[in-house]
């Protein structure tokens, strides 16, 4: 098992390892003051782990109401959030009670924002049960839900007040459910450690899934530690997501995060080498690590298509967006670009 502590605002502790779930109940209660918890979750995961989970809470002592919404995407909007936020009402969730997100991104982003509004905030702590949300999307405090014109588009900063990453729940994760949650992992080697992205290069994490989630979380520590409200370093972890928001939208949320990631860091990286920020072995490399996973290094739709989605980018500064561009492996740089620069960067502006 490891332990790494997020020194924020509010500070908290992401812990690693086998079998946490139906330990999850002792260090909800080791938090305090909490006499009920809302367990949020989608069908899918509830089904997998949500009587662990809640026999654990209960077992501890604390009452357990759930709220479970249909998995996916199309899920993280204005109406879930809405039930969500009339379900903690109706259940009489007090202010020292806690919201616990057990599932991937899209159940963390929605029980975070929830949490975040819900009596100008409650605490809520985050179970990811996918890659994806372990190595990313669980750490940071980012929450979120989409708007039909655009991924991410109402949030909140809103720290949670524990993370418990069981990596025995990656032993049902659907193998695409996995694929993008190595591209986070990619992203996170891309843009901060070149030893973990040969690591990638070279070995398989399915045996070590442990290690591969405590380097990733250390690293998206270290950010988060430097730049909370992500108005500076932070957005280094971005790498790759401006391309990949408005793929996302642009399909209507039915390619999966990682994938969009994937084809967004490949456009990217393809341009700044073109540009001469990179050398040719950049996006060789990092092509041939997205390729060995599953992941796309393409994407089908144009620039035509994906431009407005970029333009409506929440990143965006009146006329100007900030880009992150790779220099090499391990090593990346924000360079602010005109709006109309961006179409340069297209997938079909000459990036091949």
């Amino acid at each position: 098992m490891k332990k790494i502590h997020v020194n924020v605002s509010a500070g908290y502790d992401v812990i690693i390892g086998e079998d946490l779930l139906k330990d999850a109940g002792q260090y909800v209660k080791e938090l305090g003051g909490a006499g009920k918890v809302l367990l949020v979750s989608d069908d899918t995961v509830f089904g997998l782990y949500g009587d662990i989970v809640t026999a654990s809470i209960e077992n501890a002592g604390i009452a357990v109401n759930a709220f479970v919404f249909p998995h996916g995407e199309g899920s993280k909007n204005i109406e879930t959030y809405s039930r969500l936020l009339e379900k903690a009402l109706s259940d009489n969730i007090k202010r020292n009670d806690i919201f616990v997100a057990l599932g991937g991104g899209v159940t963390g982003d929605i029980t975070g924002f929830a949490a975040a509004t819900f009596k100008r905030g409650v605490r809520f702590v985050q179970l990811p049960t996918t890659l994806l949300a372990a190595v990313d999307a669980s750490v940071g405090g980012k929450t979120a839900i989409d708007l039909p014109g655009g991924k991410n588009q109402v949030g909140a900063f809103h720290q949670p007040s524990l993370v418990l990453c069981d990596t025995l729940t990656l032993a049902t994760l659907p193998d695409e459910q996995y694929r993008s949650g190595m591209a986070e992992a990619i992203k996170t080697a891309m843009i901060a450690d070149e030893a973990l992205f040969s690591k990638l290069e070279n070995s398989g994490f399915r045996q070590n899934a442990e290690e591969l989630i405590a380097s990733c979380v250390d690293i998206k520590r270290r950010f988060v530690e430097a730049d909370e409200r992500d108005t500076g370093a932070r957005m280094m972890l971005n790498f790759g997501h401006t391309f990949a928001h408005a793929i996302e939208a642009a399909s209507g949320y039915n390619v999966l995060h990682g994938f969009a990631v994937a084809a967004g860091m490949a456009v990217i990286t393809r341009s700044a080498c073109n540009r001469g920020y990179c050398g040719d072995d950049v996006p060789a490399r990092l092509e041939r690590v997205l390729s060995a996973n599953g992941l796309p290094i393409d994407t089908e739709y144009s620039g035509d298509v994906l431009l407005p989605y970029i333009y409506g980018d929440k990143k965006a500064e009146t006329d100007r967006i900030n880009i992150v561009l790779p220099r090499g492996i391990g090593e990346c740089e924000i360079r602010k670009f005109g709006l109309e620069e961006i179409e340069e960067l297209m997938p079909d502006g000459g990036i091949r």
